[in-house]
C-alpha cells in the first residue's frame, strides 16, 4: 500500500479522523499480519485502546514502541518492576499503571504461546482456519463489537495468562491485523482481501 492512497478514493467512515487514521486505514487496518512482533505490538495498543479512542492511542504509538523496546518480546518480558513503574513518568504513554504492566504480562504470554504453538501468529490464525473471514458491512451500525470466535480467542488468552484480552479487544485485534475484513464493501480496500 502506498504512503500516500488519493484522497477521493472510498474509504470507510472512520478514516476520516485525520491524518494519523487517515494513513492507518490505508496501510494497516485490515491488512492480514502474521509476525509475532508485530502482533504483539497490535495486541499491547489494543489493550492499551480499552476504554479509550483509537486515535489517541495510534498518535502514541511511537512513544510505546521507543517505551517497550520496538515491541520485541523477548526484552519486553524481561522487564523489571522498576522499568515498567519509570514509565508512569513518561508523558508519551497513558499513564495507567495496569495497562503498562500488561504489556510485560502479555509479553511473556506470547513466549509460551510461542513455545507451545510455534507462534503468535499461528495461534491466532487458528481460530479463523488461517485465512481472513470476509464481511460485507455496508453501514459501520451493521458491524459488530464481538463474534463468537473474538469470544473463544479471549477465553483461551486468558486461559494462558494474557490480560487486557475481552472480547471486544480480541475482535479489534481481529480487525487490524486482518483476521477479519470489516472494511465497508464501498471502501476501496475491501476487495484486497477476497470475498466471502
Amino acid at each position: 500500500m502506498s504512503d500516500s492512497s488519493p484522497a477521493d478514493l472510498p474509504r470507510c467512515g472512520w478514516a476520516s479522523g485525520g491524518p494519523a487514521m487517515l494513513a492507518y486505514h490505508d496501510r494497516d487496518w485490515g491488512t492480514p499480519e502474521r509476525d509475532d512482533r508485530a502482533l504483539f505490538e497490535n495486541l499491547s495498543l489494543q489493550g492499551t485502546q480499552a476504554g479509550l479512542s483509537w486515535r489517541l492511542v495510534l498518535e502514541r504509538r511511537q512513544n510505546y514502541q521507543r517505551a517497550f523496546h520496538g515491541f520485541d518480546i523477548a526484552r519486553v518480558a524481561a522487564m523489571t518492576d522498576a522499568e515498567i513503574e519509570a514509565l508512569l513518568a513518561d508523558a508519551g504513554l497513558i499513564r495507567n499503571r495496569a495497562k503498562l504492566n500488561a504489556v510485560r504480562t502479555n509479553a511473556r504470554a506470547t513466549l509460551a504461546v510461542i513455545e507451545a504453538e510455534g507462534g503468535l501468529g499461528r495461534y491466532l490464525w487458528s481460530f479463523v482456519g488461517g485465512e481472513p473471514l470476509v464481511n460485507r458491512w455496508t453501514v459501520h451500525a451493521e458491524m459488530p463489537a464481538t463474534s463468537d470466535i473474538s469470544d473463544r480467542m479471549s477465553r483461551d488468552m486468558k486461559r494462558r495468562g494474557f490480560v487486557f484480552v475481552g472480547s471486544t479487544v480480541c475482535y479489534s485485534l481481529m480487525q487490524s491485523a486482518g483476521l477479519v475484513n470489516d472494511h465497508m464493501v464501498g471502501c476501496f480496500r475491501h476487495p484486497e482481501f477476497g470475498r466471502p
